[in-house]
Parts: structure tokens; sequence; C-alpha cells
């Protein structure tokens, strides 16, 4: 098992090098070359700026019972394709159940956006967050472990 994160935007990064440290579950932190993440137990891979660089390193490179982390339900669902297990950053299980109707979602909200300027409002993230996210992480790994 490897935990590969999709680490663009991603406000867990550190968070879950910590926790597989403590399991020693080896980490894969994908970054485009505009993001500084420095770490002395991730492999840190980066790659170009260009749109889904990093989607495609980790789309290559994952296999079946990795994790991954990412908010980017494209890339989660190439994962699941690939038998892996993904969690986002707020702790929601990703799976062949969910995943339609998050990507449903996801262009529902593009659309409305494009069409009639609605944008949401992201909210500041809290410990509960964090504990959310830590608790999900743990049932991933304790799966395959």
């Amino acid at each position: 098992m490897r935990i590969f994160i999709d680490a663009d935007g991603c406000p867990v990064v550190k968070l879950t090098i910590t926790k597989a440290m403590e399991r020693k579950i080896p980490v894969t932190v994908v970054k485009n070359y505009a993001h500084v993440i420095e770490d002395d137990y991730a492999d840190i891979v980066t790659v170009d700026i260009s749109n889904d660089a990093a989607d495609y390193y980790i789309a290559n490179h994952i296999r079946k019972d990795d994790i991954l982390i990412t908010q980017d339900y494209g890339l989660a669902a190439m994962a699941l394709s690939r038998e892996a297990h993904i969690l986002n950053q707020n702790g929601l299980i990703i799976h062949n159940g969910n995943i339609m109707t998050l990507l449903d979602r996801r262009h529902i909200n593009q659309k409305m956006r494009k069409d009639k300027r609605i944008y949401s409002k992201i909210r500041k993230r809290t410990p509960e967050d964090d504990g959310a996210f830590v608790e999900s992480l743990k049932k991933l790994i304790e799966m395959e472990v």
C-alpha cells in the first residue's frame, strides 16, 4: 500500500504524511512546480504546471489497494478504475457507489457557475474537518493492513 496525495491545493498534505509515518506507509506527494512542498519522509514528485499533469501522473502510477487523497472527482474516477481507495480532504470516502453522483454534482455546479454566475462560499477549515479526515484515513488504512 502507498498513499498518493494530489497536493495542488490540498489542505491535508502534512496531516496525511504524519499519519502515514506513524504506520510506516510510503507516501508520494504529486504537485506542480508552482507549489513548494518539502518533506523528509514522503517522495515528492513535481510535474509540469499544465492542466491535469498531476492527475495523469497519479493515474499512471496508482495501483490496486493504494490510497489517493484528492478533491478532484475526475481523478478519483480514474483511480477507482485501478481499484484504489479514495478519500477527499473532508474525510469523504469516494467509491463506486457514489462517484457518479459526485461527478454529476460537479457538472451541475460548473454549469450553474457558468450560466448564472452562482458561486459557493468556501468556509474556513476547522479542527473538526481535520478530525473527520483522520478518522476516514484510519478506516481506509485498517481495511488494507
